[in-house]
């Protein structure tokens, strides 16, 4: 896939943007935390542009789900790593009334799925073809599931996605959510380690991607006429009987950010971020145990030159 970098783009936007009045400085600008280590990392950079820019900044932690009414409201100005294959009708309507405002894209290559450890493919032979999960779903069992076979889904707070899919694909398997993307982890690390079966929904950009060797299993294509029309796909009596669509993240701020900070929203609006900057940082966290601001900033030092450009462009 192609990956865009940083220092491309903030050059191309120096050349082409012009300074903006920097507003109300002396209110800090509140960016959204929400749930994973990518997401900490994403927000950081920004936040760190933004005071490079001469702003201050508040971070605010909020849940991927419900962070729409507060930026609606304007006690949020801005989110910086929406999914679109995760994303609730909550955002459409906020969108829709005009309160939110989308601010672009963020320039990662994604995608999102159902995913194994290598090691699986030997505890289910057929993988990774979908249909080799009919029959082998009592490998992945547990008294929990029994006996239908365990997939360990996205935390509660994100949506259903993986139980949308084993409905739709009729599937027999019983989606349980994780507790939190750390869960997520240690899931991955103990099936690694003890080469014990586990299916689980999972995405990259992601550290853990190459440290546990995932594999994703091929689904039918995730067009939309799946997530609509039940005649559409293997299960002619469903939707969701596909892989996720092809995830697009963006930005979005609150409808009264540009005129407030006119600089600072000209900021988030050109920032763009790449898979191979984010997730070597994302690894220094969780697998280090670096702290987040520890890591940003040493990558803030160490690549001046793929941020400064979009600061610059927007405050000289």
């Amino acid at each position: 896939m192609k990956k865009l970098g940083v220092s491309l783009l903030a050059l191309a936007v120096a050349g082409s943007a012009h300074a903006a009045d920097m507003g109300a400085t002396d209110e800090p600008i509140k960016l959204a935390i929400n749930e994973w280590t990518g997401q900490h990392v994403t927000t950081h950079v920004a936040g760190e542009m933004l005071k490079a820019a001469g702003y201050n900044v508040e971070y605010v932690t909020a849940g991927m789900m419900n962070q729409f009414q507060a930026l609606a409201d304007g006690d949020i100005d801005a989110t910086l790593e929406i999914w679109s294959s995760n994303v609730s009708d909550e955002y459409a309507k906020k969108i829709d009334e005009g309160t939110v405002v989308e601010i672009g894209d963020l320039g990662l290559d994604a995608k999102e799925g159902i995913a194994y450890p290598a090691h699986v493919a030997e505890l289910c032979p057929g993988l990774p073809a979908w249909e080799a999960l009919k029959d082998c779903a009592q490998v992945f069992a547990t008294a929990e599931t029994l006996p239908g076979g365990r997939l360990v889904d996205y935390p509660a707070d994100w949506g259903t996605p993986g139980a949308d899919r084993m409905t739709g694909l009729e599937l027999p398997f019983k989606a349980v959510p994780a507790g939190s993307e750390g869960a997520l982890i240690a899931e991955l690390r103990a099936s690694t380690e003890r080469k014990s079966p586990l299916l689980i929904t999972f995405w990259q950009p992601h550290w853990a991607m190459s440290a546990y060797d995932l594999q994703f299993v091929d689904l039918p294509a995730g067009e939309e006429a799946c997530f609509s029309d039940p005649a559409w796909g293997p299960n002619p009596n469903a939707i969701n009987d596909c892989d996720f669509s092809p995830s697009r993240i963006f930005k979005a701020g609150w409808n009264g950010m540009e005129d407030k900070w006119p600089a600072a929203y000209e900021i988030l609006t050109n920032y763009q971020l790449a898979v191979e900057d984010q997730q070597p940082m994302m690894g220094a966290i969780d697998v280090d145990g670096g702290q987040v601001e520890e890591v940003v900033a040493a990558w803030m030092a160490e690549n001046e030159d793929k941020w400064r450009p979009v600061v610059d462009a927007a405050t000289k």
